[in-house]
């Protein structure tokens, strides 16, 4: 078999760095609450209330998996009065149309 052809595999530093990149990516949105939450807000703007309501788990878990998936700059964050809100970002968007096609 000839591996030329595997550009993956080449030990290419940037490859490399790419591939630890989506394996991180996958394993964030692999867990099913987060990628839950995802779908949410493929929908639109939703607040934690909402989040919440739908996931029947606790605010501190879901507060959590928020933080992860903003950290990963797939979400946002814009607080309103005592309410705060997230949505997707334009990767977000990216990333869920990637998934939510399969």
């Amino acid at each position: 078999m000839n591996m030329s052809s595997y550009n993956c595999c080449k030990p290419d530093e940037h490859t490399y760095r790419q591939v630890t990149t989506i394996s991180s990516l996958l394993k964030l949105v692999g867990e099913e609450s987060r990628l839950k939450i995802l779908c949410i807000l493929m929908k639109g703007q939703h607040c934690v209330c909402e989040i919440l309501e739908h996931l029947k788990l606790s605010q501190s878990l879901v507060s959590h998996h928020l933080q992860d998936l903003k950290t990963a700059s797939l979400i946002v964050d814009e607080k309103k009065g005592q309410y705060v809100y997230y949505s997707l970002t334009e990767e977000g968007k990216r990333v869920t149309k990637l998934i939510f096609q399969l």
